[in-house]
């Protein structure tokens, strides 16, 4: 086996054989067209199917190109994360399940080069992804509202696909651990719930990765302190390595309980 390259390979093969490489992309692209259009048209919407009272009025507030972006974040925060986790809950431990990874663990396998191709190849499709749904959100706020400031829009985006792969490195650290049954409890408590934890408590705390796509916003507002958002991002990236780290561990350690 020709180490990472193989690996990296296998991944990329699997990735297009599952058309994960088409659907996930796509639903990044639906709702990030799908948010501005929606709340354009929605006030005209309200007003025809609302069934309010002769005379009434339906205040709807006005957005900026900026409000749109963050509220693309948040549809993301939810729908977005809980699709990384059902997609990639079993990438490690549905392998050992399966007896998949015997074919390779009977290799001269690099259990870093096993961890990290995964790694690579699941980031490089989700941060595209991201990127690609912005992209769209971008393009129809440009149409439908003021025009965001291209480096503003850039800062964001970057920021947040920093939380997606914490995010991602995350559940492959869990599937590398736990079952997959483990592995979605897990993650969705840690990346879908804790979030809601973390804005209702995190009042005491500052520094954290999961304040990250809050954050994110604050590129819009150059008047700002960015300080916390930098320490932020500096914890996450700890973490990231750490992660990997012990998802390689793991791996290693959980490769005797593969079925055969």
């Amino acid at each position: 086996m020709n180490g990472l390259g193989v690996l990296l390979l296998k991944e990329w093969r699997e990735m297009v054989r599952s058309f994960k490489l088409l659907w996930i992309p796509l639903v990044f692209i639906f709702f990030g067209i799908l948010e501005p259009i929606t709340n354009y048209y929605l006030p005209e919407i309200m007003k025809t199917v609302g069934n309010l009272p002769e005379g009434a009025e339906f205040t709807w507030p006005e957005l900026q190109g900026k409000d749109i972006f963050v509220s693309l974040s948040g549809q993301y925060q939810f729908i977005g994360i809980l699709m990384i986790v059902l997609a990639f809950m079993g990438t490690i431990a549905g392998e050992r399940k399966s007896g998949t990874a015997t074919l390779l663990y009977v290799r001269p396998l690099s259990f870093t080069s096993y961890f990290f191709s995964k790694w690579l190849v699941i980031n490089a499709v989700l941060v595209a992804s991201v990127w690609l749904g912005f992209s769209a959100n971008w393009y129809y706020v440009h149409i439908l509202y003021d025009a965001v400031e291209p480096k503003q829009a850039l800062a964001f985006i970057m920021t947040y696909s920093l939380w997606i792969v914490f995010a991602t490195t995350t559940v492959l650290m869990f599937s590398a651990w736990l079952p997959t049954g483990g592995t979605a409890f897990a993650g969705i408590f840690l990346l879908v719930f804790y979030p809601f934890i973390d804005t209702t408590i995190g009042a005491y705390w500052k520094v954290s990765p999961w304040k990250l796509p809050t954050y994110a916003s604050d590129w819009f507002d150059p008047t700002l302190d960015r300080s916390h958002l930098w320490m932020s991002g500096g914890v996450t990236l700890l973490l990231i390595v750490l992660f990997i780290v012990f998802g390689i561990w793991m791996s290693k350690r959980n490769a005797a309980k593969t079925t055969v």
